[in-house]
């Protein structure tokens, strides 16, 4: 009697899910003053920002690797 897992798939992409964030994050910074939490939530910015040039890198069709 085991229980089945829960496996729904999410309604956006990663590609998307990760341009919400950095456009939310920015929106939220910029009614922040000047200090340690903008610094935060913009270095979160800049992380996601990364994470969707990796992302896009590791998904294009470029150069395969030999086998």
């Amino acid at each position: 009697m085991t229980k089945k897992r829960n496996r729904s798939r999410p309604a956006l992409t990663l590609q998307e899910r990760l341009n919400k964030f950095t456009q939310d994050a920015r929106a939220a910074a910029k009614n922040l003053p000047a200090g340690a939490e903008r610094r935060a939530l913009l270095q979160k910015v800049r992380d996601g920002e990364t994470a969707v040039q990796m992302e896009r890198l590791l998904s294009s069709p470029g150069p395969q690797s030999p086998k």
